[in-house]
C-alpha cells in the first residue's frame, strides 16, 4: 500500500527510497468499514486523508435532514474538512466511507514535522490543494452553467467507473438532486 502513495508523490515532486520511508513515518495506517464516520459534525476534524483503497465522502445535514454530498474521494484522492482541521474549529461536515476503505492519515502537528524535515513536501501539498480548488471552481460552475441533466452527463462521461461504483442516491446527493430524478436522466440516456 505504500507504493501507492510513494507513486502519487513522485507525480509532484523526486524523492528517493530513504527520503520517502521517513516521509512515510509521519502517517498512520487506518482501515475504515463501510458507513463508518471518521468525523462526525460538531467535532474537531484532526486528520487529512489519504485514500489508498476505497472511498469516502464528505456530506452535511440540510435543515430538512436530508445527506448532501460534497465530495468524494477515492484512490489517490485527498480529504479533510480543512477549516476545521487548520483552525481546530468544530466542522460543520461529516466524513464517512462509501465502502471498506483504507487510508493514510496525518494530523496537522505531524504535519506541521514533515514539512519541517522535508520542505519539499510542500510543493507537493500546493499541487495538491491547486487540484482540488480547481475542481471545487468547476463543481461550482457545472451547478450554475449546466442543466442538471448535462450535469450529469459531464460528470457519467468525465467518471463512467465511479458513476458505476458509487450507490445512486450519493451521486444525486452530489450533483444536487433526488435519486428519482437521477434515475429518470439514466432511463433516457439508455433509450
Amino acid at each position: 500500500m505504500s507504493e501507492i502513495f510513494k507513486n502519487h508523490i513522485e507525480k509532484f515532486i523526486k524523492i528517493n527510497v530513504k527520503e520517502f520511508e521517513d516521509i512515510f513515518s509521519f502517517f498512520q495506517l487506518q482501515q475504515v468499514r463501510k458507513k463508518e464516520n471518521v468525523l462526525v459534525e460538531g467535532n474537531v476534524c484532526k486528520y487529512h486523508y489519504f485514500v489508498l483503497k476505497g472511498c469516502l465522502r464528505k456530506f452535511f445535514l440540510t435543515e430538512k435532514g436530508t445527506e448532501q454530498t460534497t465530495e468524494f474521494a477515492i484512490e489517490t484522492w485527498w480529504m479533510t474538512d480543512h477549516i476545521s482541521y487548520e483552525r481546530r474549529l468544530p466542522s460543520e461536515f461529516f466524513i464517512q466511507a462509501v465502502e471498506n476503505t483504507e487510508v493514510l492519515r496525518i494530523d496537522s502537528h505531524s504535519q506541521e514535522e514533515l514539512l519541517k524535515a522535508f520542505p519539499k513536501m510542500e510543493r507537493y501539498f500546493r499541487f495538491i490543494y491547486q487540484r482540488a480548488f480547481a475542481a471545487s471552481q468547476m463543481r461550482i460552475k457545472y451547478l450554475y452553467d449546466l442543466s442538471k441533466e448535462d450535469f450529469f452527463q459531464h460528470f457519467n462521461k468525465l467518471y463512467p467507473e465511479f458513476v458505476q461504483r458509487i450507490p445512486q442516491h450519493l451521486i444525486a446527493s452530489f450533483l444536487g438532486f433526488t435519486p428519482e430524478y437521477l434515475s429518470e436522466i439514466r432511463k433516457r440516456s439508455h433509450s
